[in-house]
């Protein structure tokens, strides 16, 4: 009884962190039909112009700017409205803790801190369930707070890649992310060298005194392979093979092998790859893989300027849309016939074929209803493609 409600509140959890997701998404949607015009002002500009000088060339002059409501007159994530970005500028501007409290936020890129605590979420309860008598024989008192300990390492690890990726991407976001604050000057480069810095120090230092050598070595190499994407000479994100095994392999195998492995040596059982870890290391490998392609989409024409190298600037929006969604679909294939080909009571029939089944139906809708040369409908596509990605974690604590 005690497992089954755990279970149950972890669940709870993920679809509210979801539901988080579609809000953030119908903002980022509505907010993005400001910027419909932006490829056709940006063929002919490839300097480097400020970001609020931009975002009135963003605005068509026939279609209405969207108009902001009493209670959204700051920029949130994926809002190209160069007022609601000016008010949040003038905010931090004006000394308002709130707002840069916002800025603070808006730098550690949401939508992946979501994607790091589902994963730990889902890891943990994996862990637990997998270990007979663990729920109710651990020490909760011990375990609590060396999990939160745990957790804000993660997220610390998380906001030094993403941070240190807006430094040295300002030039760029100013074209394709100029809701981002260092792009859109909320935050100065004071401050978000403070940020990572501090995160890029602290959080393998709390991996090193907390816990085994083993995490600490897989939390470094994250730590390496998150940095040496956006920091020349390396800069692997120019490269499109080179970036999409940085992202695969730290959101898809070292953040779950890293998670299941921690709570297996908390409580003291010895770590094993089940079939079910095994499954999700694959499944999450491939799947981050994906999200590392399909992330450049909407960013097309900014890289296209700065002679950034992707597949979506080489193949172009349509064709990358059909080849992501072609993988997710043969990675949802896979997942469903390791359900059906494997051991009886390896795996639970319907969370793991029906399970995936229904998000790959779910997939094919958003698919058909992509408009790739619309901005607005590429950004809509992609934040499906992570809300795809949170629901894996759903499916995870229950196969």
């Amino acid at each position: 009884m005690i497992q089954r409600r755990s279970i149950c509140a972890a669940i709870v959890l993920i679809i509210s962190c979801v539901q988080s997701t579609h809000a953030f998404s119908s903002v980022s949607s509505q907010s993005a039909r400001s910027a419909a015009s932006l490829s056709s002002n940006l063929n002919s500009k490839t300097q480097v112009i400020s970001p609020l000088s931009l975002q009135h060339q963003r605005s068509s002059p026939i279609e209405k700017k969207p108009q902001l409501s009493p209670t959204s007159l700051h920029a949130v994530e994926g809002d190209f409205d160069p007022d609601a970005i000016k008010n949040s500028v003038s905010e931090v501007q004006s000394g308002s803790i709130k707002a840069r409290l916002r800025a603070l936020y808006k730098f550690t890129r949401p939508h992946t801190i979501r994607g790091t605590i589902l994963a730990s979420f889902a890891g943990t309860i994996r862990a637990l369930v997998d270990t007979p008598g663990a729920i109710a024989t651990a020490d909760w008192g011990a375990m609590l707070p060396r999990a939160f300990i745990g957790m804000i390492a993660l997220l610390l690890g998380n906001a030094f890649i993403v941070g240190i990726n807006q430094i040295f991407d300002k030039d760029i976001d100013v074209l394709n992310k100029p809701f981002l604050p260092v792009a859109s000057g909320e935050m100065s480069g004071r401050v978000a060298w403070f940020a990572v810095l501090f995160s890029g120090i602290v959080g393998p230092a709390i991996v090193y005194n907390f816990f085994p050598m083993m995490l600490f070595k897989l939390y470094m190499l994250g730590w390496t392979l998150g940095m040496v994407y956006s920091v020349p000479p390396l800069r692997t994100k120019r490269n499109p093979l080179a970036a999409g095994l940085t992202i695969a392999t730290v959101r898809g195998f070292l953040l779950n092998f890293g998670v299941y492995y921690a709570v297996k040596d908390a409580i003291g059982a010895p770590f094993g790859w089940s079939p079910k870890v095994s499954f999700i290391a694959r499944f999450m490998t491939a799947f981050a893989t994906v999200i590392a392609v399909t992330k450049d989409l909407p960013d097309v024409e900014g890289d296209k300027a700065y002679n950034i190298s992707t597949l979506a600037t080489k193949l172009g929006v349509s064709k990358i849309a059909k080849g992501a969604t072609a993988c997710l679909l043969l990675n949802y294939m896979h997942a469903i016939l390791t359900g059906v080909l494997s051991k009886a009571g390896t795996f639970n029939a319907i969370p793991m074929v029906g399970g995936h089944a229904a998000l790959a139906i779910m997939l094919l809708t958003r698919f058909k209803e992509l408009e790739p040369e619309k901005l607005a409908s590429i950004k809509k596509y992609y934040k499906h493609i992570w809300d795809l990605f949170y629901l894996e974690y759903f499916l995870y604590t229950l196969i």
